[in-house]
């Protein structure tokens, strides 16, 4: 029996280019809102609140494009209770194959009183009459009682009941401050499915920040009482400390199915890839413990962890990295692995150690691991060298001469040592890093696949250091590199011929290239 037949759907409701768009210092200009709305399309969300018309000519325009462009998926307004938000709203939307105008009103006493300055009929006349609006233009049409975890039980009740009649096809419940803790949010949402009449005909979607941290833990038990609809965003960004991560609440409901009996239509394979580009179009950084797609998500440290995983990667791992998008589990190795993550680390990297050789590698890889938080492959090369004839086959830079500008093709000219022999080569390439590269290839035979580069400062300063990272993938293998240097190309440079020796290393024989051999001050 699938899990479609076991569990009830939920819809997956999107608001990252809206609610998380709020977030301070998170805007995104129109390209950037199409390119995220493009990968929220790939991972399948069941409706994307695409922005808030009436709030800007940008935002107007935004949503109109999305709307225009995406297929398969419902593009979402927001709009405040008021006739020209709604107008507004729907000439933004009106050409989507799927729109859904979103109308949202406070319902709590301390909105009543101090925002809105009205008394709870007026309240309740205004949703309806502009829940009615909606849907004379549209067929889909979501009503917020914005505070709603603050709101009385029986006017929310009230208001939930009167804007169904009026022809609400979602009833959204925020809590929009964050206020509520699981077990109280769980029962507003069972005493609406209870005692509103007609709560049948709508769908009950909920909208938890996360103030107190409860966002998740309030989304989840909203459903398990009856709530079909979530509403989230990717990385969890949003106003103030953002709001239900929509990773997080996809995998729990996807990992704990016998539990929840619940699941979303949500390509969890491309949750890594959305948190990503979500994080570029913003700027903001997300934090290496993040649930699910954080970098620490599925890195293991500890010896005992890591000898687990080794066995058996269920010993301490709930989900499999792939189902997310993560090309595999890291074994990080520090002060707390043990000697099982460091020889099969070796392995990897083509050392063959003898038990003796081992031991000694391990003393002196303790010493180090209490100096660095995080020991990385070209460290565990620096142990490894430390044998008699390590540096035997290894390359090593000799000189570097790049040249780049705005009218002049980037090239590189580059020169190698080699066990006392010196080889040249140059290369033009898209950058004066791609000609290193390309010059590397060239002296050295080996072609590698670039999959990921990183550079990021080490000090403050106009003198500051530049670390950069790479990672390779050869012959079905991946390899990483590091360098630092106050020249991010021959830091560049460093890590690529730390990636280039590890290669070698594993494969002692591989083919040399057949440039001359010839001074390297010729070049």
């Amino acid at each position: 029996m699938s899990e479609t037949t076991q569990t009830e759907r939920v819809i997956i409701f999107d608001t990252t280019l809206r609610d998380g768009e709020q977030a301070p210092g998170a805007s995104m200009n129109l390209a950037e809102k199409l390119r995220v709305a493009a990968v929220l399309q790939a991972l399948r969300v069941d409706v994307i609140e695409a922005g808030f018309p009436a709030a800007s000519p940008g935002d107007f325009a935004a949503v109109q494009a999305i709307a225009r462009k995406l297929r398969g998926t419902s593009v979402c307004g927001l709009a405040r209770a008021h006739r020209e938000d709604i107008d507004t709203a729907w000439q933004a939307l009106r050409e989507a194959e799927t729109p859904r105008i979103h109308v949202f009103l406070a319902t709590s006493p301390i909105h009543r009183e101090f925002k809105l300055k009205i008394d709870r009929q007026q309240v309740l006349r205004r949703a309806v009459e502009m829940v009615a609006h909606a849907r004379s233009l549209c067929a889909d049409v979501e009503f917020s009682a914005e505070d709603a975890a603050r709101t009385e039980a029986d006017f929310l009740a009230e208001v939930v009941e009167r804007v169904i009649e009026a022809g609400a096809t979602t009833v959204n419940i925020p809590d929009t401050v964050g206020y509520a803790v699981p077990a109280q949010f769980a029962e507003t949402i069972a005493m609406l499915k209870r005692d509103v009449r007609g709560v049948g005909r709508a769908v009950i979607s909920v909208h938890c920040h996360n103030d107190l941290g409860l966002a998740v833990a309030n989304s989840l038990t909203a459903l398990q009482a009856g709530a079909r609809q979530v509403e989230c965003t990717v990385n969890g960004i949003g106003e103030r400390a953002g709001n239900c991560s929509l990773e997080e609440v996809v995998m729990a409901m996807k990992t704990r199915a016998d539990f929840f009996r619940l699941h979303s239509n949500v390509r969890t394979t491309q949750l890594h890839a959305a948190s990503r580009i979500v994080s570029q179009a913003t700027g903001f950084t997300v934090q290496r413990n993040k649930a699910v797609v954080g970098e620490n998500a599925f890195a293991h440290e500890a010896g005992i962890h890591q000898h687990g995983m080794l066995q058996h990667a269920s010993t301490y791992e709930i989900m499999k990295p792939e189902d997310v998008g993560f090309p595999s589990t890291s074994l990080v190795l520090g002060k707390h692995s043990g000697r099982h993550s460091l020889r099969r680390r070796l392995v990897q990297l083509g050392f063959e150690l003898g038990d003796e050789e081992f031991e000694r590698a391990f003393g002196r890889f303790k010493e180090l691991a209490d100096r660095k938080k995080e020991i990385f492959d070209g460290d565990l090369d620096g142990l490894v060298d430390e044998r008699p004839n390590a540096q035997a086959g290894r390359w090593q830079l000799v000189s570097i001469h790049a040249v780049s500008g705005t009218d002049a093709a980037p090239s590189a000219a580059v020169c190698l040592e080699r066990d006392g022999r010196r080889r040249q080569d140059a290369a033009v390439g898209d950058g004066p890093v791609d000609a290193v590269f390309k010059s590397i290839e060239r002296i050295t035979g080996l072609n590698v696949k670039l999959r990921n580069f990183q550079l990021r400062n080490m000090t403050p300063g106009q003198d500051a250091q530049g670390e950069v990272r790479i990672e390779v993938e050869h012959e079905g293998h991946t390899y990483r590199g590091r360098g630092i240097n106050t020249d991010i190309v021959v830091a560049s440079a460093d890590a690529f011929l730390e990636v280039v020796n590890r290669i070698s290393a594993v494969r002692p024989k591989a083919a040399l290239a057949l440039s001359a051999e010839v001074a390297c001050g010729a070049v």
